[in-house]
């Protein structure tokens, strides 16, 4: 391959070797029955992926120089479905929290949901219309440490009611961080069925209440790290509006998203053997 100018969204050397490990070994797993390894390299994969997260561009106008739709939408399909995009990010996000000098899991995490609107040719089976906030599309919800890095991620149809994201969101969690996570903190949409399946997950769900003389937006203790992660996640064009057919495509999104910031771009190099 030659040398191409590259684009400001590009794995530095020192960040693409961070997920290098993680996904050779996926790579040596997978290996073709020929032996081909194929044309393009996984890095200029990467690459392309984290392009269209941050540009917003259809498959089809990524630039020539990276690889095409073809290539670059079948390693986006596969490590969706088999785990790849949120390995990385757990790897990521874990020596961020060593970095600011917590434990790798998490003992406390912010629930929340965000209504966003659905592009043209998103099946309408997967969107629906939040009746609260008017925006016909889905619903967005992570599950995020004291940092604001995403522990879990959901997407429904925007109908949906927040205890349906409350509940998976909270499975999710159990599975993911270890059995670390004892308290989950979450606003007065979710209802006292979310606080009841963390009681039998070992999670105490506690609801944090808006001052009702507050006016506009007031930051609440803690769970404000979830409004800075969507204003992180908002730098990211494909994730202004959902643009995925699969609302698993759209989970994606969000694990890429999160992983190009600063934060765990920076992270030093351990448990990458994964």
């Amino acid at each position: 391959m030659s040398e191409r100018k590259p684009h400001p969204s590009d794995l530095s050397d020192e960040q693409w070797a961070l997920i290098d490990p993680v996904i050779t070994v996926w790579k040596d797993r997978h290996r073709s029955v020929s032996g081909h390894q194929g044309a393009y390299a996984m890095r200029e994969i990467v690459n392309a992926i984290l392009y269209q997260s941050r540009t917003g561009c259809q498959w089809a106008y990524l630039p020539h120089d990276l690889p095409p739709k073809s290539a670059t939408y079948y390693y986006f399909a596969v490590w969706r479905d088999d785990g790849i995009d949120q390995v990385i990010h757990e790897l990521l996000r874990c020596q961020v929290r060593e970095r600011a000098r917590r434990l790798e899991d998490p003992t406390l995490v912010v629930l929340d949901t965000q209504s966003v609107h659905a592009a043209a040719g998103v099946p309408a089976s997967t969107t629906g219309r939040d009746p609260a906030k008017r925006a016909p599309g889905r619903k967005r919800g992570p599950a995020v440490d004291v940092l604001g890095l995403v522990v879990a991620v959901t997407v429904l149809a925007a109908s949906t009611h927040d205890n349906a994201a409350g509940l998976a969101l909270l499975d999710q969690v159990a599975e993911s961080a270890g059995g670390t996570v004892c308290k989950a903190l979450v606003d007065q949409g979710f209802k006292n069925q979310v606080a009841a399946h963390g009681t039998r997950l070992g999670i105490d769900v506690e609801t944090v209440e808006r001052n009702p003389q507050d006016k506009g937006f007031v930051p609440q203790p803690k769970r404000w790290r979830v409004e800075q992660t969507y204003g992180t996640l908002i730098l990211h064009r494909r994730l202004v509006r959902d643009y995925e057919h699969r609302p698993s495509s759209s989970a994606s999104r969000v694990y890429w998203g999160r992983s190009r910031t600063p934060g765990p771009a920076r992270a030093c190099r351990r448990r990458h053997g994964r």
